[in-house]
């Protein structure tokens, strides 16, 4: 059996150390902010970048393109290995499709090599929480077509729970109207998102007032989790420890999870979200 080696994109917002010393590589997306352009992940720090927004400065966000990925990939393909990649959500980005590209093109020049390419429908630490049962299944001894499968099956009931704390941001990205993003942040109305099937980004309720939503995305993952042995929930927040660690708080007491690993989301994803962005993901029947 080859060896292989699972790759992802940067938006999987999980600790930069985390993915470093489990040897993952990441192809990274890009972000323009104040007249200057970043790599994702290993650009500005969250609290550099949240600052920035808060100043009332706009990020740009770029995807991965196909020659990017090539060059990313191509280095594994020459030490003999496999290839399985954690794409970033289509439904978001065009980076999926760019390295979807890539693995066709390379699939020709490396003709022995088996390269997978999956879009996990899935964003921030949803992938995250993919990359973490992938990483569990590959050191259990799992082959590469064992877990795709299991990726492919299961990459649906990676659920997404967001609230956001400014409406402005999801204004600019189109997700809700101007009208509704002032009339809302007047009233202190905060959307609860969720990542769909399509892995686009869907608002599905609002609830008044700050600490009602932050409940809100943890009663949603409670619910969701029923029946499923979730041995880890992750959370990811714009800036805003002190509200993930009570978030954390509740996780462990509604949904009985003793491992919580919190995070600043990444500078990618966080330019369409905002600071003060805060979401919960787990494992559980249905988004």
């Amino acid at each position: 059996m080859r060896e292989f080696v699972v790759t992802v994109n940067s938006t999987v917002d999980l600790p930069r150390e985390w993915v470093e010393e489990r040897n993952v590589p990441v192809i990274p997306l890009k972000y323009t902010i104040d007249g200057e352009t970043y790599t994702d992940m290993y650009g500005l720090t969250g609290k550099e970048f949240f600052a920035k927004l808060r100043e009332g400065k706009m990020s740009v966000t770029s995807q991965v393109n196909p020659d990017e990925a090539k060059e990313a990939l191509e280095p594994i393909l020459r030490e003999g290995k496999d290839i399985l990649h954690l794409g970033f959500s289509s439904g978001l980005s065009g980076t999926y499709n760019s390295m979807r590209i890539a693995g066709e093109e390379l699939a020709e020049e490396y003709p022995d090599a088996k390269i997978i390419i999956i879009d996990t429908l899935c964003a921030c630490m949803g992938e995250g929480l993919l990359l973490y049962k992938v990483l569990q299944m590959k050191d259990a001894g799992k082959g590469i077509d064992e877990i795709a499968q299991w990726v492919e099956e299961n990459k649906l009931h990676v659920c997404h729970n967001v609230t956001v704390d400014d409406l402005n941001h999801l204004h600019r990205g189109g997700r809700v109207s101007k009208a509704s993003a002032i009339v809302g942040t007047m009233v202190q109305i905060k959307p609860i998102i969720h990542v769909d099937n399509e892995g686009k980004l869907q608002v599905i309720a609002k609830e008044r007032g700050r600490k009602k939503s932050l409940n809100k995305i943890v009663d949603m993952a409670a619910e969701q989790s029923k029946g499923w042995d979730n041995d880890i929930v992750m959370i990811t927040h714009g800036d805003c420890i002190e509200e993930a660690e009570y978030v954390a708080g509740l996780v462990r007491e509604k949904m009985g999870v003793k491992e919580v690993m919190i995070n600043n989301i990444g500078t990618v994803i966080g330019s369409h979200t905002g600071p003060g962005v805060l979401a919960v993901f787990c494992m559980g029947n249905k988004r």
